[in-house]
């Protein structure tokens, strides 16, 4: 049997396919659920290389491990990784992709692409699916030059696991995965548009949702997957404990409280429980945490929680107000809630 080769030390010339896997090692990666195909042979490849470091899963399709990439992300609070060709293997993969940019789960999706002199042309499994991801993923690269490997795959780790997670869809053209160059590991990145905010309530917010709880008789939380992201479950319990407020979850937030704690109140919505129901339509305070007011939650949109009032935190600004308008004290602070 053949000896593996070596991994290439610093300061030698590596081939894109090493550096795309030296980097997801960089990044603690020890799991990675990959199809393989024509286009990502030289990564299935370097695979051999770092198998002592990565577990290569198999799946049995490529939406399979995609949404296992996305079980193994909710479980280890790390990002998944998947791995695919191209054309109808990439293609395959999108939904499991849609699935967590609707969750919010970090995956970094890694498919290989036909060669860049031949992209545009139809060339044999082609498919431009950076142009196919693009409304289905938090970012997507398609990578062109092989000096740029460690860098996007350090960004793509950086966008899917900051501020709201979500899917980061890397392109990698079989060309570049064979080409060589010396990585540079540390490149800096290169996002001028995006920004990470830790975003804070301030301490005049915090005395207003306050005074709305003191204020409340039939005060109920509604958390969502939001409180598991965050790995909020310990602060919730504990607000809990000092209001006696009744909790509800959505499918995503599940866990997040006990199920059998005697204040839970089970799921909410169509699939939910009718106490949770009859308990939020009759709140006059609803605490919304890390919730997105689906419809399978809301129904009627107009019709929901209609009878009290409603406190919205989420890490997300653009969620707020999206479907059901929070209470505000005016149009001015529209995002803060306010007692009357």
């Amino acid at each position: 049997m053949a000896k593996a080769a070596k991994i290439k030390t610093p300061g030698q010339a590596t081939s894109g396919a090493d550096i795309a896997v030296q980097s997801l090692v960089n990044h603690g990666v020890d799991t990675i659920f990959a199809y393989p195909g024509g286009t990502t042979i030289p990564l299935h490849q370097a695979l051999t290389r770092f198998r002592d470091k990565v577990r290569v899963v198999l799946p049995r399709h490529e939406q399979g491990g995609g949404f296992a990439a996305q079980g193994y992300a909710r479980t280890s609070g790390k990002a998944g990784v998947c791995m695919t060709t191209s054309g109808p293997g990439a293609t395959n993969l999108l939904t499991s992709i849609a699935d967590a940019k609707l969750d919010s789960v970090p995956i970094i999706a890694i498919t290989g692409q036909v060669g860049t002199p031949v992209i545009g042309t139809d060339a044999f499994q082609e498919t431009p699916i950076v142009e196919v991801c693009r409304s289905v993923t938090k970012h997507h690269y398609l990578v062109t030059d092989v000096n740029d490997v460690a860098r996007v795959i350090r960004e793509a780790f950086h966008i899917a696991t900051t501020g709201r997670k979500g899917p980061v869809w890397v392109d990698i053209p079989k060309n570049i995965q064979l080409a060589q160059t010396v990585p540079d590991y540390d490149a800096p990145m290169q996002l001028p548009g995006y920004h990470v905010e830790d975003r804070l309530a301030g301490p005049e917010q915090i005395a207003v949702i306050a005074a709305a709880i003191k204020r409340s008789r039939r005060p109920v939380i509604y958390a969502g997957g939001g409180v598991v992201a965050a790995d909020a479950s310990g602060e919730l319990i504990e607000l809990v404990r000092k209001t006696g407020m009744p909790v509800t979850t959505t499918l995503n937030g599940l866990g997040s409280f006990p199920g059998d704690d005697p204040l839970a109140l089970d799921m909410l919505g169509m699939h939910g429980s009718v106490y949770s129901n009859y308990a939020v339509d009759e709140a006059d305070l609803l605490l919304a945490l890390g919730v997105r007011f689906d419809d399978r939650v809301t129904g009627n949109v107009s019709e929901f929680a209609k009878r009290g009032k409603i406190i919205h935190i989420d890490i997300d600004p653009s969620e707020i107000n999206k479907i059901k308008t929070a209470t505000s004290r005016s149009s001015a602070t529209s995002n803060m809630p306010w007692p009357n």
